[in-house]
């Protein structure tokens, strides 16, 4: 493994950027597309906003704009507060933050603790109302002595960072490989920055962007027009006004996501890939998902930002208190297991034929036990399938068929999955293509799900 770190750095603000690239697995499962994270967390900060951070407060250096002892004010959902926070702390500046007040405690604790003043402001307002974070930060700025504000939905330092800094790392990292890139805006400035960066090097790569639903954005990327946008629980990310910092023209398309499917693919990133991420990652990685399976090319990269630590949303996502109190914890989730156990009394978990076997004792098997497809197996192993369509198909035209063995006829194999894997794990494997997944429990070929059993289960629930 090739070492990092090889150095001591002077100051640790230089620990900022070049984040690793990680491909996800289980998330991913049965999905051909591979899907790699960037990891905005290894950041000093925690999150991809420490980009900006130290790039907004050099560039008012330079410009003469702050000065020794001189304050910095921003309105924040957190991040931003923590990447200017963290970069005041080692220059010496003071920090004053407005805070919607739907932000999680740990962000306020946070940024006080590096020293920052904090006043939290209400959510429900319009985004030109006095009492707006954003609005609030400006009145500040405009009265206190030696103030500069950050400005992060209007200053252009903010795309021009990841200009300079994340397209630059995604293109060496996938060694110019990247074929799509997935963030949901907040301010907009990675994906406007990083996407104009990969789409100078290669036009042909797709930036994509995700929005919670409730934000504004999607509607204007779509109709171009500001709609009315209603509260939601993913923090960071959406908004209800439409920044000078999302440059629209580097954005192929948006996809809308629901508060719930961000927390739950949140959840699952931290237990089933042990990567602790916070709600705006699992609302891109839904997106980055259903984008890897609509491609179904092994030989795609798809890239999605990894936005921050989920350290910071213990008392929120990872809480099940809070999150049934806002309707976002479903009921016990239905698994392979409980499909397996609700089949047909009178027909096994499992049927299969031998590879050896011939096409007509395929048939036989499939009427007897009234189904339309089976796994071919091989010392236990799945190796293929055949469906009663395709080997009806073949016999019309070849008659002969009907006698040689299925290892000669037979497609791919079903895709295998855990026998306690949940329904919204798998259900989206199965398709016209794939009509069945085949159940696994510690190694051993236990049972099949298909389409119809879905369907039958949901049917039965309603």
């Amino acid at each position: 493994m090739m070492p990092v770190h090889t150095r001591p750095y002077d100051p640790g603000l230089e620990t900022i950027g070049w984040t690793p690239l990680i491909r996800l697995h289980r998330v991913t499962e049965g999905i051909r597309t591979p899907v790699f994270g960037k990891a905005e967390f290894f950041n000093p900060g925690g999150s991809v906003k420490d980009r900006i951070g130290i790039a907004i407060i050099e560039d008012a250096e330079r410009r003469g704009l702050l000065k020794p002892g001189g304050v910095i004010v921003e309105g924040t959902s957190g991040n931003t507060g923590v990447g200017l926070a963290l970069a005041a702390a080692v220059k010496g500046y003071r920090c004053i933050f407005t805070l919607p007040d739907k932000m999680s405690s740990e962000k306020v604790r946070l940024l006080k603790a590096f020293g920052a003043e904090v006043i939290v402001t209400p959510t429900a307002v319009p985004a030109d109302h006095p009492d707006n974070y954003v609005m609030k930060a400006k009145a500040i700025a405009r009265d206190t002595p030696g103030a500069v504000l950050a400005n992060q939905f209007y200053n252009q330092v903010n795309p021009e960072a990841h200009y300079q800094t994340t397209g630059p790392e995604l293109w060496e990292q996938t060694e110019g490989r990247i074929t799509h890139f997935i963030a949901a805006p907040g301010t907009g400035g990675t994906l406007s920055g990083t996407g104009r960066y990969l789409k100078e090097r290669n036009p042909a790569i797709r930036v994509i962007a995700g929005d919670p639903e409730g934000s504004v954005l999607a509607g204007y990327f779509h109709h171009h027009t500001v709609g009315e946008g209603h509260p939601y629980k993913v923090e960071g990310i959406g908004n209800d006004k439409v920044p000078e910092t999302l440059h629209v023209d580097v954005i192929d398309e948006f996809r809308t996501v629901s508060d719930s499917e961000a927390f739950q693919l949140a959840r699952r990133l931290v237990r089933e890939e042990g990567l602790l991420v916070g709600g705006s990652t699992g609302l891109n990685v839904a997106v980055a998902l259903s984008v890897a399976r609509e491609v179904n090319d092994p030989d795609a990269c798809v890239v999605v930002l990894l936005c921050d630590t989920g350290e910071r949303y213990l008392s929120k996502l990872f809480n099940d208190e809070w999150l049934r109190e806002h309707q976002l914890l479903p009921s016990d989730r239905l698994v392979a297991r409980t499909l397996i156990e609700h089949k047909e009394p009178d027909a096994p978990p499992l049927v299969t034929v031998e590879a050896t076997n011939t096409a007509r004792q395929a048939l036989n098997l499939m009427t007897t036990y009234n189904v339309s497809q089976l796994p071919v197996v091989a010392a236990g192993e799945s190796v293929g399938s055949v469906s009663e369509a395709s080997l009806m198909a073949k016999a019309i035209g070849t008659p002969s068929s009907l006698d040689r063995p299925v290892r000669e006829q037979m497609e791919a194999p079903y895709p295998v999955i855990d026998i306690d894997a949940p329904l919204d794990r798998f259900s989206a494997t199965l398709s016209r293509e794939t009509p069945a997944v085949l159940v696994q429990e510690n190694g051993t070929l236990r049972g099949i799900v298909t389409r119809y059993d879905v369907l039958h289960h949901m049917q039965g629930l309603r």
